[in-house]
C-alpha cells in the first residue's frame, strides 16, 4: 500500500516503523508535523495515501484528514488508556505490565476505535530505553497488525465504548509529581522518580542555587552525605546524596531563562563547572571546576557493587566483555577516549573473543552534538571529538589477535554504526535500527566507512545507502550484510543471549584458524591502500566542513541539540542522537 508516516520527530519508533513497513513492501513517505498543519495537508495532497500511520504524534491530526482518511495512531498505553503521559505513568506507578494501542483518530483524544493491541513486561530501567525497546517491539508488531488487517479489508475495529474495553484517563504528568524531596524520598524513590523523566523531560530542580533539569539517575551504595548535598563526579556524571544513600546523575539541562547559553542536555559535572568559573574551564571540560573529588571505580568492578559506571569489563573463560553505555548513545571527546583506554586494557587480557556494547538500548551513535553545540569553539571540538573517534575504530579495525564481536542491542549511527562495522562480526537484536550515513547532519563522514562499509555491502550499496540516508531494520542489515547474525531476543535477554553465544564462538575448534585468516586480510588490505590512508581522506574533507562556518553542519547541528526549526536544511532524520 501506499502509506504516509505523520511525526511529531522522525525519532527511533518512527524510523523503525517506516524501516519495517517498507520491509513489507509497502511505499513509506514520511511529513513531519513540526511546522502546523498544513505540511501534512499538502503531504496528503500530493501522495495520496491509502493509510496514514503516525507513529510518534504530540500535535492532533487535522479534522479534514481524518474525516477524509484512515489515520492509524499509535499511542503507548494499553487498550481503554487515554492520555498524553501514559510510559511517565507506568514508571511512576511501577507497573509491571504495559501496552501499545493502534487506534483510528476521531475528535476524542485516544478514543478511537482500536485496530490492534500488543501488551508488554516493564522492564526496571528510564522511560526512554523501555519506549526504545519494550514498547517499541510492541508497537512495531501491533502496527504490522493493524496494517495487514486494514489491507484486507474485512476486519471491524473494536469500539472504545465495548464492554471489554477499561477506559481510563491519565493526566499530563506535570512537574509537581515528579518533584524530590531529598530529605524524605528513599534511593529507590529518587531513582524512579529520575529514571521516570530522563530523556523528556528532565525534574525541575536547584542545584548550586541555579534552577535547571536533572536527567537519568542510577543508585549510589557506598557514598553518602547530607540529602541534596553534591559528594562527587565520575566520567561527567554527579553524585548527590539522598535520605539513606546517594545517586549518580548523568546529565543536567540548565532552564531556558537561566542565563545559560546553552540550555540543553550535556555531562552533569561540565554544566556545573561552567556555573562555578563562569566557563573558565570551557565546555571541554566534563570533571573539574567544582571542587568535588573525582570517585573512580575499576573497570572490573567487584561483585555486588551498586553504583554506575558507564563503561565497564569483565570476563567470562576466554571471553571477554567490554561494555558501554552513553546517554542518548552520543559519545564525547572524553567518553571516546576512556573507552579507548578501555578497550587497550581488554586487549591486555587473555581472550580469543572480545564483544562490544551495552547489555540493552543504544550501541552508538557516534560523536557528541550537544558537548561540542556548548563548545567554545564548536568546530574546533567538532574536529577533536571526530579524532577521538577515529582513534577508537582504528583500534579495532587493527585488532588482529582475536575476534571482536560488535553486540547491537540497540540502535547504532553515523559514526556508531561505523564502529560496529569496524568489527569483525556484527550481532544484532532483531529490533534494532541503522543508520549507516551522515548526509542528514550536513557531513561526509569518517570512522573508516569508505573502508567499512563498502567491504561489507559492495560499493553500490554503500552509495546508495550513504545517499539515501534512511533507516535500515535489523532485517535488511542482516539481507545486506551489514549484521553478520540477527538475535530474537527480547530486550533484557539480549545480554544473556549474546553471552551464550560468544562462549560458543570462543569454544570453537576452527577459531584459531579464523584469527589467522583475519590478520591475513588486514595485511592484504593495508598492502592495497593503507588505513591511514582512509582516514587522511575522510578527515580532509571533514575538516573542510567544520571549519567553514557557512557549512549547513552547524546549522542542522544546532537546530537538532536545540529543537528549533533550521529553515531549508533542516533534516528529515538527524544522525547523531534521539530525540527521545
Amino acid at each position: 500500500m501506499d502509506i504516509l508516516l505523520v511525526a511529531s520527530a522522525f525519532n527511533s519508533l518512527s524510523q523503525r516503523i517506516y524501516a519495517e513497513l517498507t520491509d513489507q513492501g509497502h511505499r513509506v513517505d514520511v511529513v513531519l508535523a513540526t511546522h502546523g498543519a498544513d505540511p501534512v495537508r499538502a503531504a496528503v495532497r500530493e501522495h495520496r495515501p491509502e493509510l496514514i500511520v503516525a507513529p510518534m504524534l504530540k500535535t492532533a491530526v487535522p479534522e479534514d484528514v481524518w474525516r477524509e482518511h484512515t489515520c492509524l495512531i499509535v499511542h503507548p498505553g494499553p487498550a481503554g488508556d487515554r492520555g498524553p503521559s501514559s510510559l511517565d505513568w507506568a514508571v511512576a506507578e511501577q507497573a509491571t505490565h504495559w501496552g501499545v494501542t493502534v487506534l483510528q483518530a476521531e475528535a476524542g483524544m485516544d478514543a478511537g476505535d482500536i485496530w490492534a493491541s500488543e501488551p508488554f513486561a516493564v522492564a526496571a530501567v528510564g522511560k526512554s530505553d523501555l519506549y526504545r525497546n519494550e514498547a517499541s517491539d510492541a508497537a512495531a508488531k501491533a502496527v504490522l497488525e493493524a496494517v495487514r488487517r486494514y489491507a484486507d479489508g474485512s476486519h471491524k475495529p473494536r469500539p472504545q465504548t465495548a464492554d471489554s474495553v477499561h477506559v481510563v484517563w491519565r493526566d499530563f504528568f506535570r512537574q509537581e509529581r515528579r518533584r524530590i524531596d531529598w530529605e524524605r524520598d528513599t534511593t529507590d524513590t529518587v531513582v524512579r522518580k529520575l529514571r521516570g523523566a530522563d530523556s523528556q523531560p528532565g525534574i525541575r530542580d536547584e542545584v548550586l542555587g541555579r534552577e535547571m533539569f536533572l536527567h537519568g539517575g542510577h543508585p549510589e551504595d557506598e557514598l553518602r552525605g547530607r540529602p541534596g548535598e553534591l559528594l562527587a563526579t565520575r566520567n561527567g556524571a554527579v553524585c548527590r546524596a539522598t535520605r539513606d544513600g546517594a545517586v549518580w546523575i548523568p546529565e543536567l539541562r540548565p532552564r531556558k531563562n537561566s542565563g545559560d547559553p546553552a540550555p540543553f542536555r550535556r555531562p552533569a559535572a561540565s554544566v556545573l563547572a561552567s556555573l562555578v568559573d563562569d566557563g573558565e574551564n570551557g565546555e571541554h571540560s566534563e570533571h573539574g571546576g567544582l571542587g568535588l573529588p573525582e570517585s573512580r571505580v575499576p573497570l572490573e568492578l567487584p561483585p555486588g557493587r551498586r553504583t554506575w559506571s558507564d563503561i565497564r569489563y569483565r570476563q567470562s573463560g576466554t571471553t571477554g566483555f567490554l561494555t558501554f553505555s552513553f546517554p542518548g548513545g552520543a559519545m564525547s571527546t572524553d567518553q571516546c577516549r576512556r573507552l579507548l583506554a578501555a578497550y587497550e586494557y581488554a586487549l591486555t587480557r587473555p581472550t580469543s573473543v572480545l564483544v562490544l556494547g551495552a547489555a540493552r538500548d543504544f550501541f552508538s551513535n557516534g560523536i557528541h552534538l550537544n558537548v561540542i553545540e556548548a563548545a567554545a569553539d564548536p568546530a574546533e571540538e567538532s574536529w577533536t571529538n571526530l579524532n577521538a573517534m577515529d582513534d577508537l575504530v582504528e583500534a579495532v579495525l587493527r585488532t588482529t589477535d582475536r575476534l571482536v564481536v560488535a553486540a547491537l542491542a540497540g540502535n547504532a549511527a553515523a559514526g556508531g554504526a561505523m564502529l560496529a562495522l569496524a568489527a569483525d562480526e556484527v550481532w544484532s537484536r532483531t529490533g534494532t535500527v541503522l543508520n549507516p550515513h551522515y548526509r542528514r547532519m550536513g557531513l561526509y563522514g569518517s570512522e573508516f566507512w569508505t573502508y567499512s562499509l563498502p567491504r561489507r555491502v559492495g560499493a553500490d550499496t554503500a552509495r546508495r545507502l550513504t545517499t539515501e540516508a534512511l533507516p535500515v531494520s535489523a532485517a535488511t542489515a542482516g539481507h545486506l550484510g551489514l549484521a553478520d547474525r540477527l538475535v530474537p531476543a527480547a530486550p533484557g535477554d539480549f545480554a544473556a543471549e549474546v553471552e551464550h553465544l560468544a562462549d560458543a564462538l570462543a569454544a570453537d575448534p576452527d577459531l584459531p584458524r579464523r584469527i589467522a585468516v583475519k590478520a591475513a586480510a588486514r595485511r592484504s588490505d593495508e598492502e592495497v591502500r593503507p588505513l591511514a590512508e582512509y582516514r587522511r581522506d575522510e578527515l580532509a574533507r571533514m575538516h573542510a566542513i567544520f571549519f567553514d562556518p557557512e557549512a549547513p553542519y552547524h546549522a542542522l547541528r544546532s537546530a537538532f541539540v536545540r529543537k528549533t526549526p533550521a529553515g531549508s536544511v533542516r533534516p528529515l532524520a538527524p544522525a547523531g542522537g534521539d530525540p527521545r
